[in-house]
């Protein structure tokens, strides 16, 4: 192996977030009384496995925030390659600026039953959240903590509790965000000689 020391060089700290920036974008939804928001979030993370807990940054200034603060509830879906044009134009518009956003993204809309939270088809997995309000998180650092209630996946990239991406068609594979319009898919599986 290399030296990796060699290849070590200075990050701008306005750039530093970039180096976590890499994980599955997640689509953030809401609803509260017949308003809907809808918008990408890449600081998107598990908190907790049982009950199953995540968190979600959402700026004082999305839409989609009141929904949430409002309702008690809101979801948490991984969006594919197949809607990234979609995905990236949820994010480029604000509903304060553009009333119809969902409607003008091309995005097609589902709800499930029991749940008027709008989801965006075309994602791998769905998770509906029950908001744990902590004021203190959500007004200094816009973190918001959810404990899942439902949660769905795409049988064609979730099976028996595992993702197969590698076994599915590209276009199924969840994008990750870095900046500007720039996304990677996820890619290759590999397994390691240790197993647990």
């Amino acid at each position: 192996m290399e030296q990796t020391k060699n290849y070590l060089k200075p990050v701008a700290m306005e750039k530093a977030y970039r180096l976590l920036n890499v994980g599955g974008t997640g689509m953030i939804s809401a609803e509260y009384n017949g308003e809907t928001g809808m918008m990408p979030a890449t600081w998107v993370c598990a908190l907790d496995i049982m009950p199953f807990k995540a968190t979600a940054v959402i700026d004082k200034s999305h839409f989609t925030r009141p929904l949430i603060e409002k309702s008690g509830y809101f979801a948490i879906a991984l969006p594919t390659l197949e809607i990234i044009e979609e995905t990236m134009y949820l994010g480029s518009v604000s509903k304060y600026d553009v009333k119809d956003k969902i409607e003008k993204s091309g995005a097609e809309i589902f709800t499930l039953d029991g749940c008027d939270i709008p989801l965006m088809k075309g994602c791998a997995a769905y998770m509906i959240f029950k908001l744990i309000p902590e004021e203190h998180n959500q007004q200094a650092y816009d973190l918001f903590i959810g404990e899942c209630v439902k949660a769905y996946a795409d049988e064609r990239v979730f099976k028996n509790g595992h993702w197969i991406f590698e076994q599915a068609d590209p276009k199924f594979s969840t994008i990750h965000y870095v900046a500007g319009n720039h996304f990677y898919s996820i890619g290759k599986a590999y397994d390691t000689k240790i197993s647990i």
